[in-house]
């Protein structure tokens, strides 16, 4: 619809900045060190964090994960990304940075898979429910409780950060299968 207004009434309005493109990190793939060690606290809070966090949701989006932590995309800092929605509800986005379990009840066996291991899934057992306390990407402090899913990947992202994968909680046999054939992919060159 044009205009009606005289041209000295029109009204200016300045288009809205548009987001910044996310950069859209690559995953790290199971025999990287850096999936297996143990990782630092988060230094300081600053715009670099806030970013890194949102480039995180975008690399965790683009390869259609509910979660992952900083070690996933190479680097060794307390940072993690969770959203069970898959970006379907931008409420459900948390950022946990330098967080820790502080309680855990009830226990729940569900098949778990992770970006980092393509392709390989196993039953792994979780608490119900877990209490976290952690940083959001401004620095402050918050406890979240999740429940299920939610719980699932508090679990499994915290894990990463301390330097510890999924396979990490399957039966022996499981876990020596799917180390062989990564072994194997490896050699042909398809890992």
């Amino acid at each position: 619809m044009p205009n009606k207004l005289p041209s000295s009434e029109a009204v200016a309005t300045t288009p809205e900045p548009a987001a910044a493109p996310r950069k859209i990190y690559d995953v790290v793939k199971y025999g990287d060190p850096v999936l297996e060690k143990p990782t630092r606290l988060v230094p300081k809070f600053d715009a670099e964090i806030e970013e890194l966090a949102e480039d995180m949701f975008a690399t965790m989006y683009a390869a259609q994960g509910v979660g992952l932590a900083a070690p996933q995309i190479g680097k060794s800092i307390r940072l993690a990304v969770v959203d069970v929605t898959s970006g379907k509800n931008p409420e459900a986005r948390i950022v946990l940075a330098n967080p820790e379990i502080i309680h855990a009840e009830g226990e729940k066996r569900e098949e778990e898979g992770c970006l980092s291991i393509p392709g390989f899934r196993g039953y792994v057992v979780r608490p119900q429910f877990v209490t976290v306390k952690a940083q959001n990407a401004k620095g402050e402090w918050f406890e979240i409780r999740g429940e299920d899913l939610l719980a699932r990947a508090f679990c499994h992202e915290i894990d990463h950060l301390n330097g510890i994968l999924f396979l990490t909680h399957l039966s022996m046999l499981k876990r020596d299968l799917i180390k062989r054939k990564i072994k194997k992919l490896r050699k042909q060159g398809e890992w």
